[in-house]
């Protein structure tokens, strides 16, 4: 549908199907600007096709917006998330790898997003509780790591906390220094399943 296109309006029962367009405009639109402030609603509007009214009807305001749809990419990541480990079979340790592979491609190929989710003030304004599941994740498998004795016992949450701050500082220089001269992504993360969460270096090849 044409930005400029004014919509019919949705039959009865088709307001959730409204919203979920307006939060999927969203996640596009925030993926190209990368920047949440940047947004706002009668662009949204436009990018549906519908009033700006229309929008409110859902939505109080821009922030409220925000966290919808940052909440709809999270759910989705996690489901995505989900199916990279069960591609990679039983292994913790290569399931934990594909974890993170994923999670590398997801930011090259959504960097605006990511920026938002990540690096936005819409963390320091809003509780995004939603973002809690992905650490509950990430914790569930590194432990899974060291239950099956390839990883030292070692505070799980803890290792998980430090195995994030890396993949995430590694990812974050890529999206706001392109020009930065880094090795490849996989060489990294594989060095910090060695070094931050102990696996041997020869179970992840």
């Amino acid at each position: 549908m044409d930005a400029g296109t004014t919509r019919s309006r949705n039959r009865r029962g088709q307001g959730e199907l409204l919203r979920r367009e307006i939060i999927d405009a969203a996640l596009r639109m925030l993926n190209e600007l990368g920047d949440d402030e940047a947004l706002s609603l009668r662009a949204v509007a436009r990018e549906v096709g519908i009033a700006a009214t229309s929008v409110y009807i859902h939505f109080a305001d821009r922030d409220e917006l925000v966290f919808a749809a940052l909440e709809q990419c999270t759910v989705d990541l996690l489901r995505d998330l989900e199916e990279a480990e069960t591609s990679a079979g039983d292994d913790p340790v290569r399931r934990l790898r594909a974890r993170l592979l994923f999670l590398g491609a997801w930011t090259r190929d959504y960097a605006g997003l990511y920026k938002v989710l990540h690096e936005s003030t819409l963390n320091r304004r809003m509780h995004l509780v939603f973002k809690e599941e992905l650490a509950v994740r990430a914790k569930a498998a590194v432990q899974a790591c060291m239950d099956a004795g390839l990883a030292p016992a070692d505070d799980a949450a803890a290792v998980a906390l430090d195995l994030r701050a890396a993949v995430h500082g590694a990812v974050s220089i890529r999206i706001n220094e392109p020009e930065a001269e880094l090795p490849p992504l996989e060489a990294q993360i594989d060095r910090f399943l060695v070094r931050l969460v102990g696996v041997r270096i020869e179970h992840v090849f």
